[in-house]
């Protein structure tokens, strides 16, 4: 939408207002997907649900795709919003409950890699389209999306159902199956099995297929739950709550979405230049959340969310001292160009190493397992919100105060947001799901994992836990 924006405006004669709206009607519609996609895939299952939102995605891509009028690429854009809401709720919950402990950060942090390669093929789109006649460019960048819509479909099929889902309807052997498939030893799928029945009420000594479980969860009273929370629920709902409205608040919408135009403002004339721009913008995007993924389960969450915020945050001053200096000037400034250019890689490059891909790992692992899939749907709903309040306000914003005055008060926001990660998003690199998660919430609990030598003293071994309730100031 990035680029296609530009010829949609010239050959439909939309103006900037309709413009802001088609930009932004697909995260609000995203709130429907987000918020109904949770008690989907407690009822269905994860993979299912999957199927689901790729099947919403190809919809919506075609009838944009045929965007016969503006009313029809709105209908589009906001069916392909309800895809996004079910995407961005069951990916990062898939993820995490398929992977282990030591891995979980690097394999929950894949779904924001892939929308960042994703974004990568809509700006090369962009540009290979672009040179199409007006009629067909547009529709043949915003149609294509139906082909990845397809391979999600038939990719379903080599993907195992999530383990705690299957113990949730009582399933215990095709939750064992899938856990040795995923696990790195089978001692290990042993213990992960066992701690998660322990958390769905299962006797953990149970040594029977298939269980009669007292009551399926199917999301029943879990709204309930989330809207009148114990205080630790309520300090995980704070932590999720901010982390996902700083987000975007911080300004990646801004710079996604709206990219060709600045690059416009700071001198860069002709859509190739703008757009060749844009592709850079998303070939760093891709490259530094690879970098995330390596670095995310040995550095830890906490550590990446405020160096990548302080870079932001440098990042978003630069930029609106170099375009506030642009428009007061009366001749073409080459090295405003070039310090636009990089300071809007600055900018990528710090937000992809930290808030993109640890804002969705870090979201989905904190919730108790009941409440997971509808507590992540919330953080998603709220995510959705904020991004299209960008999407639909960022070119009115610049028009009122400023382009330079509008990333100054990015970076404002982005001093807030440090602040609110710096006192309210504990670490939980190592923690474990069903046992330590809640405990890290616990009022006075930053305390970092225990480690092999710890265990050992105490007579703990490493990543088992005692039956026995622990106490927790021990972990």
């Amino acid at each position: 939408m990035s680029g296609a924006m530009l010829f949609i405006q010239e050959d439909l004669k939309a103006t900037d207002g309709q413009i802001q709206v088609l930009a932004g009607i697909l995260n609000a519609c995203a709130l429907v997907g987000s918020l109904t996609a949770g008690r989907l895939s407690d009822w269905i299952g994860r993979r299912y649900t999957i199927v689901v939102g790729a099947a919403i995605f190809f919809l919506g891509s075609l009838l944009m795709g045929l965007g016969l009028n503006l009313a029809m690429l709105m209908a589009g854009r906001c069916v392909a919003g309800v895809g996004v809401g079910y995407a961005l709720m069951i990916a990062p919950v898939y993820s995490v409950e398929v992977s282990s402990p030591s891995s979980r950060g690097c394999l929950s942090s894949l779904p924001e890699i892939c929308i960042s390669i994703g974004i990568l093929f809509g700006y090369l789109s962009n540009y290979i389209f672009g040179k199409l006649p007006l009629i067909y460019g547009w529709r043949l960048m915003l149609g294509v999306g139906m082909v990845p819509s397809v391979a999600l479909v038939f990719s379903i099929f080599a993907m195992p159902e999530s383990p705690r889902w299957l113990v949730m309807q009582g399933h215990i052997k095709d939750a064992r199956d899938v856990l040795q498939r995923v696990s790195n030893t089978k001692e290990e799928a042993e213990r992960r099995l066992e701690d998660i029945k322990a958390t769905v009420g299962i006797d953990r000594s149970s040594t029977e297929d298939v269980v009669q479980v007292v009551s399926k969860h199917h999301g029943e009273g879990v709204w309930k739950e989330l809207l009148r929370p114990t205080p630790t629920v309520r300090r995980i709902l704070t932590a999720t709550i901010g982390i996902h409205i700083f987000q975007h608040a911080t300004g990646i919408e801004a710079i996604v979405l709206y990219s060709p135009r600045i690059f416009k403002k700071a001198g860069l004339v002709t859509k190739n230049q703008q757009f060749l721009a844009t592709i850079g913008v998303g070939v760093f995007k891709t490259l530094f959340i690879l970098v995330a993924i390596l670095l995310v389960d040995k550095a830890g969450r906490r550590k990446l969310l405020l160096t990548s915020l302080s870079g932001m945050i440098l990042s978003l001053t630069g930029l609106g001292t170099v375009l506030t200096l642009v428009k007061h000037s009366q001749e073409k400034l080459l090295w405003a160009e070039v310090s636009c250019v990089v300071f809007v890689f600055s900018f990528v490059t710090s937000f992809s190493i930290g808030l993109g891909p640890v804002t969705w790992v870090y979201c989905s692992e904190i919730f108790p397992l009941r409440l997971r899939a509808q507590g992540t749907s919330l953080g998603v709903a709220i995510n959705r919100l904020m991004n299209s309040a960008m999407s639909m306000s960022f070119i009115s914003l610049y028009k009122a105060i400023t382009i330079g005055g509008a990333f100054f008060l990015l970076a404002g926001i982005g001093v807030i947001a440090w602040a609110f990660y710096f006192f309210y998003c504990p670490e939980t690199k190592g923690r474990a799901l069903e046992e330590e998660m809640e405990q890290v919430f616990n009022k006075g609990s930053n305390t970092k994992p225990r480690n092999k030598q710890e265990d050992e003293k105490e007579g703990v071994e490493t990543g088992k836990l005692d039956d026995a309730k622990v106490n927790t100031e021990t972990y």
